[in-house]
């Protein structure tokens, strides 16, 4: 049986999370997909809040995933402990609220995402996650498919992921550069993947932010808080054609909803 994920790139704003309420629903039926997966952080520039996550389930997502800027409204940590559907990174500090991975029952098959942060250039004391993404999937019993939301810098540090999982995870994908790549491939083992699916948000932006600003900070001015960019907005990510009998992945399509 042929089994269809979206992973959707950062939303940088709420016109992305509108953006996706608008045309999300008509391109799933389009593409038969079965399951959604939207990484959040940046709906509030840094972070969201729970109504902002409430918000993002209703447009269409069936799991959130978060990265770096997970903290940037505090207010989401009690919303992390009671909605198992939104994730912080696994590699986190266990001290920290939330989960990392999460298995979702939908009958026909069980669903595992999980999400991890790199290490390289995020300045971040998080824990390996070679090593945790180990740890998680000797875990419990195997799920039929295993997604892997990778929000990292560097574009080594996740292709090298995708190698040390391939086989071994239905799918992994890179966000937080918010940049799509023309990479996406099935890998030898069987595990599809692209090192980062893009963003969503304004089109005529600086990385979801007002050009002028992104200009001025690089010239040494004081550019100020940063605003969300409007105007006409698109939706990047990737859809991954995976298989129930083997759990692995047969096709990756890049996807540009504008």
């Amino acid at each position: 049986m042929e089994f269809r994920v979206l992973a959707i790139g950062d939303v940088t704003s709420e016109e992305g999370t509108a953006h996706l309420r608008r045309h999300l629903p008509g391109f799933k039926k389009m593409k038969g997909v079965d399951f959604t997966v939207i990484n959040g952080e940046n709906i509030s520039g840094t972070g969201l809040t729970p109504q902002q996550a409430d918000d993002l389930f209703a447009a269409g997502a069936d799991v959130i995933t978060l990265g770096n800027h997970t903290w940037g409204k505090m207010q989401i940590t009690d919303y992390l402990e009671e909605n198992r559907y939104i994730l912080r990174p696994a590699n986190f500090s266990p001290r920290t609220p939330g989960r990392g991975y999460g298995v979702y029952d939908l009958g026909r098959v069980q669903v595992a995402v999980m999400v991890l942060i790199g290490r390289c250039d995020l300045a971040w004391g998080s824990d390996n996650p070679f090593t945790t993404a180990d740890r998680l999937l000797k875990a419990g019993d195997k799920p039929t498919f295993t997604l892997v939301d990778f929000h990292a810098q560097a574009t080594s540090e996740k292709l090298a992921m995708a190698y040390y999982l391939d086989g071994r995870v239905s799918a992994l994908w890179g966000t937080h550069t918010h940049v799509p790549t023309a990479d996406e491939r099935v890998f030898p083992q069987g595990t599809g993947y692209i090192t980062d699916l893009g963003m969503t948000g304004a089109v005529e932006s600086v990385l979801g932010i007002r050009p002028d600003q992104s200009v001025e900070s690089f010239l040494g001015g004081l550019p100020g808080r940063y605003r969300p960019a409007e105007g006409p907005c698109k939706a990047q990510g990737a859809l991954f054609t995976l298989d129930s009998a083997t759990g692995l992945c047969t096709a990756v399509e890049r996807v540009d909803i504008r």
